[in-house]
């Protein structure tokens, strides 16, 4: 479903004063994500303290801002030999135009840092399961976006249950 698409639902559920809110759409749309897709709307919450939850099953990223999901997208993580580390993570650095150092000058704009080790938000290809050497990969324009709303010592969840 596109935007265009999920609008049209939107405005159908709306005339007809019956079926899903508004937020229930949203939400039901994030679990349909197909691989490289994202929904963005910070509108449902403008402002308040963001996290980010990354579900290793689901291969996705949710984005909360006072409580209220304002984004998701679909994800790459860590594979077998490499996995993404689960936990809580605080972002320590950011880099827009970051370049790995250990694997052969690896692009990985908007790059958000979760630890020293090299595990980190960024920008980079999704083929549709874990395939990183432990960061998460996100599609780049929501990884564009993401950046331009995170902050050094935000949290970060990684987890290993379904969101």
């Amino acid at each position: 479903m596109n935007r265009r698409q999920f609008g049209r639902v939107a405005a159908a559920a709306v005339a007809l004063r019956v079926g899903p809110s508004f937020a229930q759409l949203v939400d039901k749309y994030a679990e349909e994500l197909k691989n490289g897709e994202f929904n963005w709307y910070p509108e449902r919450s403008p402002g308040g303290p963001i996290i980010l939850i990354v579900s290793l099953p689901d291969q996705r990223v949710y984005v909360y801002r006072n409580g209220v999901r304002i984004a998701a997208s679909s994800c790459s993580t860590g594979k077998l030999g490499h996995q993404t580390p689960t936990g809580v993570f605080k972002i320590l650095q950011k880099d827009k135009n970051h370049h790995s150092s250990t694997y052969n000058n690896a692009p990985m704009p908007y790059m958000n840092r979760l630890t020293w080790s090299g595990v980190a938000l960024h920008a980079g290809q999704l083929p549709g399961y874990p395939a990183s050497h432990g960061c998460v990969r996100l599609p780049k324009e929501f990884a564009e976006r993401l950046f331009g709303i995170t902050k050094l010592g935000m949290t970060v969840v990684i987890a290993r249950r379904q969101i």
